[in-house]
């Protein structure tokens, strides 16, 4: 039983300006998670095209859900200090939990939907009341409540989703997610608790968030380079599969390149109060929210053609080769703090028009030359961002 000695000194802890190795056990899970999210976009382009939005929006939500799971966590570990043993404690029940999740994926909308809809429940609403509870009688315990209170609120449409199944299914989840994410937007307000916002994130290590996001962004690259070597690997080399390996290898290069050097006008936070910080912490969050995203679709994008390098191409396979891209430039240009001490940098998001307007004529072309061509114009948007930049040393991006 937890007693008010484990809670002590919860609410004033600091957390490190580094990530822990509990930490990094802890996104592991994520490596298998986002396997699971590369298959379920692959599914999706060999549907049946009248149920391809349906099932790209199970994806989607699936997704996020895992993506919030992922953030919240993040956000916790950057407030109050992972080393603590009652935190650890949070870290792995929410890692084993985030492992279940993944293995039910397949079948969350069939047989396992009460199984993934009762975990995320748990994780979502164990969290912050562990946190209430921890934080009680300190000044910054009010905003745990706001947090719990809403996934109280989308936890009975989570279960209620999970009961139902069929369409309500998704209904119900949509709901759910959606609540959560507003209340994350809004700064979960609540109309009985009264006080400033955010005081339960008091002071954010922006470092340490920073780097957690870093590794994060870096098991997503990974997707590209496990697609598209699993895809080569089983019918072995040929010429069309070994220059679309090294397209694919040259856009998981040219990612990183731009992730880690592109830098914009502005300067760098350390550590950030109240609802400055969720206001960024938020802002950063949706932004890798859209740079992970863009990278699964970029990783089966380059699998597809490996597997089925015949012309012709599907039109729904030409979006998903540039359109990953375009979501990793479009994310990648607003995760920088905003900044009013120079002016914002569009040479990414000129990248991503170039990727647009070189999408629709590679319907006529065969699914090698959109593999080429969608890698030769991401190694050439890092190339043009470095020369005019010039910033030197690697950067860890701010937030």
């Amino acid at each position: 039983m937890l007693t008010r000695a484990g809670f002590r000194g919860l609410g004033d802890s600091k957390s490190p300006s580094g990530a822990t190795v509990l930490e990094l056990l802890f996104d592991i899970v994520y490596v298998f998670a986002l396997a699971r999210l590369a298959g379920r976009v692959a599914d999706d382009l060999t549907i049946v095209r009248h149920t391809l939005l349906s099932e790209a929006g199970q994806t989607l939500l699936f997704f996020a859900a895992m993506w919030m799971i992922w953030s919240l966590n993040a956000l916790m570990s950057s407030t109050y200090d992972p080393r603590r043993a009652d935190l650890q404690v949070v870290l792995l029940a929410t890692m084993f939990g985030t492992l279940v999740l993944a293995v039910s994926l397949p079948q969350a909308f069939g047989q396992r939907g009460v199984i993934f809809a009762c975990t995320y429940v748990l994780i979502q609403v164990g969290r912050p009341l562990y946190l209430t509870l921890a934080l009680r009688d300190h000044p910054r315990s009010q905003n745990m409540h706001r947090v719990l209170t809403w996934h109280v609120i989308s936890g009975v449409l989570w279960i209620s989703g999970g009961i139902s199944g069929g369409l309500g299914r998704g209904i119900f989840w949509t709901l759910a997610l959606a609540i959560e994410v507003l209340g994350s937007i809004a700064g979960w307000p609540v109309p009985w608790l009264r006080g400033k916002r955010g005081s339960g994130w008091a002071t954010v290590s922006y470092p340490h968030l920073a780097e957690r996001y870093n590794q994060f962004f870096m098991i997503a690259l990974a997707e590209v380079v496990l697609e598209a070597g699993a895809a080569v690997s089983y019918p072995g080399f040929s010429t069309g599969r070994t220059i679309t390996l090294v397209a694919a290898f040259l856009a998981a290069v040219a990612l990183w390149r731009i992730y880690f050097y592109h830098v914009a006008p502005g300067r760098p936070v350390t550590n950030t109060l109240a609802g400055e910080a969720l206001t960024l912490s938020r802002w950063a969050s949706y932004s890798l929210l859209l740079i992970v995203g863009g990278i699964i679709c970029t990783a089966v994008g380059f699998g597809q053609i490996i597997e089925d390098p015949d012309p012709p191409i599907d039109w729904a396979l030409v979006v998903i080769v540039f359109g990953g891209p375009v979501l990793f430039l479009i994310g990648r240009t607003y995760l920088e703090q905003r900044s009013s001490s120079g002016p914002p940098c569009r040479v990414l998001l000129l990248g991503a028009l170039a990727l647009a307007v070189a999408a629709p004529p590679m319907v006529l072309l065969p699914p090698l030359a959109s593999a080429v061509s969608a890698a030769v114009i991401l190694a050439a948007i890092a190339a043009y961002d470095g020369l005019i930049h010039r910033r030197g040393p690697e950067t860890n991006p701010t937030l």
